[in-house]
């Protein structure tokens, strides 16, 4: 295989290039030049990063070239902070797509995974599955939402096979600062007080590598046309996962759980309905939290 990655050094997008890299194929790594995770991506023969802002995405076709099979496409603007309820930052992401899949066609890809997010649907009552109705409550889940759709279209244009992942909460290794995973080990890890809501949500987390091998499994035998909803498919309270966290930073650092209140939009149920990505690709979380907040604790350690 060869395939494409854009947002190439983000954390689900750089350990996919390392299972396909491990799996034998060629990839083509599409980042920022100013990014500052490009540690995140291999160093490998075959993996070949192309600079690229996502604003000018079609203009790198030459420096790819043709033949290629599959496109991964992880790239978006205005992930964290208020930037997520701008509509006109988000909205531009939507054209960002839509040129990632003329691009793809371009090279000759023949299945487009595209990374959606679990706030397409907002809140929802049980598990989240493929078929739950979507309301989403912010411009940056009302954006995917509409990213997906519409990249839908244009791939059946080009007869491209199209894939939509709506992803629910991924850590591990390259993960974001601002994440509750990170932001809490660092402050463990540091000595000062970690500070929760009362973490009683049901929430549902996977690995990046488990992660990475859904999206591979997707692009290999997903069905054309599907979304599918991706996380490990089981909830447990907020709570566990912090005390695991805890255990895992192996410090004396206080814990304070209840100290924060809950945001006036709290999710308190989370969870993945994985059946039918299951069923179509075989894919099964391989990586137990316990390990899984284990390497992410190593990694952190080392890239201080």
């Amino acid at each position: 295989m060869k395939a494409v990655v854009t947002g190439a050094s983000s954390m689900i997008a750089s350990a996919l290039i390392r299972l396909l890299v491990s799996e034998g194929h060629e990839v083509y790594a599409l980042c920022r030049p100013d990014s500052n995770k490009l540690d995140n991506i291999i160093k490998h023969e075959r993996v070949h990063i192309v600079h690229a802002d996502i604003s000018d995405i079609t203009a790198v076709g030459q420096s790819i070239g043709c033949g290629c099979n599959a496109f991964f496409h992880f790239a978006w603007c205005g992930t964290s902070g208020a930037e997520r309820n701008d509509s006109r930052v988000q909205s531009k992401n939507i054209g960002y797509t839509l040129d990632a899949v003329e691009l793809a066609h371009s090279l000759g890809c023949e299945v487009f995974v595209g990374a959606g997010s679990q706030a397409e649907y907002g809140r929802a009552d049980g598990k989240i599955s493929p078929q739950t109705p979507c309301f989403p409550e912010n411009a940056y889940g009302a954006s995917k939402l509409a990213a997906g759709q519409l990249s839908r279209i244009a791939c059946v244009k080009h007869g491209m096979r199209h894939i939509w992942a709506r992803i629910l909460s991924v850590y591990g290794v390259g993960d974001n600062s601002f994440t509750i995973t990170v932001s809490s080990l660092r402050k463990m890890l540091s000595g000062q007080v970690a500070e929760f809501t009362p973490a009683e949500q049901m929430w549902d987390f996977l690995y990046c590598d488990d992660a990475a091998r859904a999206f591979y499994l997707m692009a290999k035998s997903g069905k054309d046309g599907a979304v599918y909803t991706l996380g490990s498919g089981e909830a447990r309270p907020l709570k566990e996962y912090i005390t695991l966290m805890h255990k895992a930073s192996n410090t004396e650092s206080d814990i304070k759980i209840g100290a924060l209140p809950y945001n006036d939009k709290q999710v308190m149920y989370l969870c993945a309905d994985i059946s039918a990505l299951t069923a179509d690709t075989g894919f099964v979380p391989q990586v137990s939290y316990k390990e899984g907040i284990k390497k992410t604790v190593e990694w952190l350690k080392g890239s201080e």
